[in-house]
């Protein structure tokens, strides 16, 4: 591992672009000015990506220069309640109205709830680490820019790659359920406002024109003001708590313990999968820690809003989903609405009204709290030139960022205008879960490795603990997913728990958080990896090929232009910096 850059004088200097629309607005870096630089650009691309393989960022830099390249700073407007009714607002509405009939029919039956448990509490553990980064690192560039900071350019953008493709995702994939509701709302099949198209591929020939005109209204309101769009949901929100307690009230009193038989029917494999599909509801609370940089206090309103809402969320999830599996028996789910034709079903139709309502509101603050979250990540990588730097600048006038806003919002509304729910949702859980597992890393790295201080043999012990940490969580997950016994996952768990141990004694922490910190390092954010990694081992196999290919793209578009771009910006503000520290 390298040192970090140096901060003021030595990493990427402060640079104020007008952002137009030509191409020096978006490629303005020297290796693009010719064919002729760029040519030589990519003969020097092997020391290029060495450079950006080993090189560090450094908090100063990500808080300081970093946010000069917008031109215009982001308000800071935001408190511990904006920030927990945001966090609500992402995360109920997505799984709840969206996944749980799906995941409840095809793959765990009532013992879904315990799947929402355990993905619940592989969510919090990645809360905890992604809310003393916030705290520490209250940027707008989330867990792209703390992986800059402990782990380096090129993680952070695969990372930051496959944030994005969880956003437009998971964007879409909740932009298609409010047309489902809707129709219910209008007494109408789910699919009954959607365009069949014969001639295209299933599940990419149910068409979505509605989809696009809510991710429209959205993209309005997300680029007007990050305040009023606070208010909108938290306003929203109340309102939706008011319809959670009644569809479990009311759903209750229609209860019969008879359809909670069998309980797993689809066995302890099922639960698994059906967890692994589920992290797609707790996905929204990265988005809140990308409003850091606009957050008034980050010390105690960013811990609050984070904790607060994934605890009220994950209870929320689980009475839901006792509710749902003891009105109907779970064969009878059905797939797109199952709250709403649960309450048909018992003989309440009016109550499937209230229901879709409810669902409609819960899946429109989703939409704007993952639009507000989505901007501000594409605004910090575009800030380092890995991507251009047009998506960079913040209004002037409203503070919010425009051009990353609209593009973002552009590229949902064509995913969800043709891409059937099943494909998405399991897209998004490997993204995240890989993102949430590289953040757990990170947060080690951070608390026993501080480049200039941490001795090499303590660095190399720290190396070694993490291979073998994050190796026997893949073979516990290979293990789980292609065998029934039990020895190898034994033999798997026991060196994860060895390797956390000697993490633990045998290196000493080089960092201690300066406001607040994750409890019981290693241990919890080694359980995160592990649990993140076996989740991932239960998606399905098309899935991956799908993120491999994604992945892919990633890395060709990095070695083509991405490493170019910032290593060019890098190496303009060394110069610059070298300038003035000369003139002084």
């Amino acid at each position: 591992m390298s040192q970090p850059n140096g901060d003021a004088g030595g990493g990427e200097g402060i640079k104020r672009r007008s952002c137009g629309c030509s191409k020096q607005d978006f490629l303005p870096e020297e290796s693009f000015k010719s064919w002729g630089n760029y040519t030589k650009a990519l003969k020097a691309t092997p020391t290029r990506l060495l450079d950006r393989l080993t090189a560090r960022s450094g908090e100063h830099i990500e808080l300081i220069e970093m946010k000069a390249r917008s031109q215009h700073e982001m308000k800071k407007s935001l408190t511990w309640w904006d920030l927990m009714w945001f966090g609500i607002g992402a995360v109920i509405g997505a799984g709840i109205f969206v996944l749980t009939g799906l995941e409840t029919k095809k793959h765990a039956g009532p013992a879904v709830v315990l799947s929402y448990v355990i993905s619940g509490v592989s969510a919090m553990l990645s809360v905890f680490c992604y809310t003393e980064f916030a705290v520490e690192i209250p940027t707008a560039g989330g867990s792209f820019a703390y992986l800059r900071v402990e782990l380096g350019d090129f993680v952070a953008f695969i990372a930051a790659g496959n944030i994005l493709l969880e956003y437009i995702i998971g964007n879409a994939a909740v932009a298609r359920s409010w047309t489902s509701y809707f129709a219910t709302l209008c007494n109408h099949h789910p699919n009954d406002f959607r365009i069949h198209v014969s001639s295209l591929p299933d599940s990419y020939n149910q068409l979505d024109p509605i989809a696009i005109i809510v991710i429209i209204f959205i993209c309005t309101l997300a680029v007007a003001s990050t305040k009023g769009s606070s208010r909108f949901n938290y306003i929203a929100s109340i309102f939706h708590v008011a319809i959670i307690l009644f569809i479990v009230i009311a759903g209750l009193t229609k209860a019969n313990p008879k359809n909670f038989t069998p309980f797993a029917p689809y066995g302890p494999r099922g639960i698994f999968v059906t967890s692994a599909v589920l992290f797609f509801a707790y996905v929204g609370f990265d988005a809140v820690s990308t409003m850091a940089e606009e957050t008034k206090n980050p010390a105690k309103d960013i811990p609050i809003g984070l904790v607060g809402s994934m605890v009220i969320t994950t209870l929320a999830y689980c009475i839901l989903a006792v509710t749902l599996c003891l009105m109907q028996p779970y064969q009878q789910i059905d797939e797109d609405a199952p709250f709403s034709v649960a309450f048909e079903a018992v003989g309440w139709g009016w109550a499937k009204y209230i229901v879709a309502a409810g669902a409609i509101k819960g899946i429109t603050t989703v939409l704007l709290v993952n639009a507000v979250g989505q901007a501000r990540y594409l605004t910090h990588i575009a800030r380092t030139h890995m991507i251009s730097p047009w998506f960079a600048k913040v209004h002037e006038r409203t503070g919010t960022p425009v051009n990353a806003t609209a593009t973002m919002l552009a590229a949902t509304a064509i995913i969800a205008f043709f891409t059937s729910l099943g494909i998405l949702s399991n897209l998004l859980s490997i993204s995240t879960l890989f993102i949430f597992m590289l953040v757990a890393i990170g947060l080690i790295v951070r608390r026993y490795y501080v480049g200039g201080e941490t001795t090499p043999s303590d660095r190399n012990k720290l190396i070694i603990c993490l291979v073998l940490i994050v190796g026997s969580s893949i073979a516990t997950a290979v293990y789980w997913g292609s065998s029934d016994g039990w020895i190898g996952l034994v033999l798997s768990n026991f060196v994860w728990f060895l390797s956390t141990l000697a993490l633990w004694l045998g290196v000493p922490q080089a960092k201690k958080p300066r406001v607040w910190g994750v409890p019981l390092v290693p241990w919890l954010p080694s359980l995160s990896i592990a649990i993140n990694l076996f989740l991932l081992g239960s998606i399905d196999k098309a899935s991956f090929e799908r993120f491999g290919i994604w992945t892919g793209i990633l890395l060709i578009y990095y070695i083509l232009i991405g490493l170019h771009a910032s290593y060019d910006s890098v190496m303009e503000s060394k110069t610059t910096a070298r300038e003035v520290n000369s003139s002084l």
